[in-house]
């Protein structure tokens, strides 16, 4: 059986690991029929982390 998508832009903080690359906001794991339009973020060029221009949600790139 396959997992409902998460509600879109529902923290102000996200981690993600090297496997979610690409990154996007939303994530494919994310409903995307209520949030903004789909952006890339490039998490790796910024640091290790990177904020969505359009809700603000800052993504962490951890290791795990």
């Amino acid at each position: 059986m396959t997992a409902p998508p998460q509600q879109a832009n529902a923290q102000p903080r996200y981690e993600v690991s090297r496997g979610d690359l690409p990154l996007s906001c939303p994530t494919p794991s994310m409903a995307l029929w209520n949030s903004h339009p789909r952006v890339y973020l490039p998490i790796e060029a910024e640091g290790g982390a990177s904020t969505c221009p359009y809700c603000g949600a800052v993504y962490v790139l951890v290791e795990r």
